[in-house]
């Protein structure tokens, strides 16, 4: 095991970081280094298998244990602890902490399920090569990784409603299963529990150190809407549940709330009037005195209006600040350039 010398481990939601083919978006290769650095343990979270994540674990150095296929299993590298969980298995080149039951368990019930409710659910294991390269839109050896799970099974639904889906995703938590939509596929498993996974490694964490390891979530999430994002969303609420702290990247910025000012409302007022000054302008042949004269006019408006406006506008950035500084300093905004610098201060002021 690698000697831990910093009281905080990161849990990752990893996949919005990496592509379906396999390139390291958003910098993120950077802040793995830094956090190498800094010498805190990066746990990956991810519905990928162990199989498609050799290749970028090998490429971007990454040592530390993940949790896979949703919220399946923990995955520790070989050796990495010295002391071992009471219920562990041996997966290739991994010793898993199993949550969810091992394969053929979710097969067998994805194909129960199916038949029971009359819904059809056509699993990624029953396609052949071709058909799961058209499907998966990898080549044949990628995409024959997909479909080499240890817990949970991947499908689509096949002429299915959004009443059957509603109607299939109910019975399957009747029947003690977890239904994950991951975008162009489904995950069915028998008991994957994100939480759990954290939790189980967290405490092996813990009896390494001899003392509570911080467990700080970093989370993906579509809107700056963070408290919608982890209600409407099983896998963040899981996370969120289990760390004592959760930081989230927004992918996009939140509508601004900020309502007009007097002086918006005055300049497009004034703009009104240099609008129908300058159609009476245009549709009057004779007397040019009183064009220039109105135009002096309409310049006089202008420059009282910018002058106006230009003082409002160095008092607009003001409420932004103080939003800032609200509850939100766990929030950071995915597509900024500063992203990965502002997300590790904000780790290492928690040491």
């Amino acid at each position: 095991m690698p000697t831990l010398r910093r009281t905080q481990t990161i849990y990752v939601t990893f996949d919005p970081f990496l592509s379906t083919h396999g390139a390291v978006l958003l910098h993120f290769n950077e802040f793995l280094e830094a956090l190498d650095e800094a010498q805190f343990p990066c746990i990956w979270l991810t519905g990928r298998t162990r199989a498609q994540l050799d290749e970028p674990r090998r490429r971007l150095g990454h040592n530390d244990p993940f949790i896979g296929e949703s919220g399946c299993g923990v995955y520790l590298p070989e050796d990495y602890f010295h002391l071992k969980s009471g219920n562990t298995i041996r997966l290739g080149r991994f010793t898993c902490i199993p949550v969810a039951k091992p394969q053929p368990a979710a097969a067998e019930a994805l194909e129960e399920l199916s038949t029971d409710l009359g819904v059809a659910a056509v699993s990624l294991r029953s396609l052949s090569p071709r058909e799961l390269s058209q499907n998966t839109g990898l080549p044949a050896g990628e995409a024959e990784q997909i479909r080499m799970r240890d817990f949970d099974e991947l499908f689509f639904f096949a002429g299915a409603t959004e009443s059957d889906i509603a109607k299939f995703a109910n019975e399957a938590k009747t029947r003690g299963l977890t239904l994950q939509n991951l975008g162009s596929f489904w995950s069915l498993s028998v008991g994957a529990d994100y939480a759990k996974c954290v939790r189980e490694l967290g405490a092996l964490y813990d009896r390494a150190l001899r003392y509570h390891a911080l467990r700080v979530g970093l989370a993906v999430t579509p809107t700056a809407d963070t408290t919608q994002a982890v209600n409407s969303d099983p896998r963040l609420k899981s996370l969120a549940a289990a760390c004592d702290r959760t930081l989230f990247l927004a992918e996009r910025r939140a509508p601004s709330r900020i309502e007009p000012s007097d002086a918006d409302e005055d300049k497009q007022e004034f703009e009104e009037e240099v609008d129908e000054a300058m159609d009476l302008e245009a549709g009057e042949d004779g007397d040019e005195k009183k064009d220039l004269e109105a135009k002096e006019e309409v310049r006089d408006i202008d420059d009282a209006t910018d002058e106006t406006y230009s003082s409002t506008s160095e008092i607009a950035p003001l409420p932004r600040r103080s939003i800032s500084q609200h509850p939100s300093h766990n929030l950071f905004q995915l597509h900024s350039p500063d992203v990965w610098e502002n997300v590790l201060a904000a780790i290492l002021e928690r040491r």
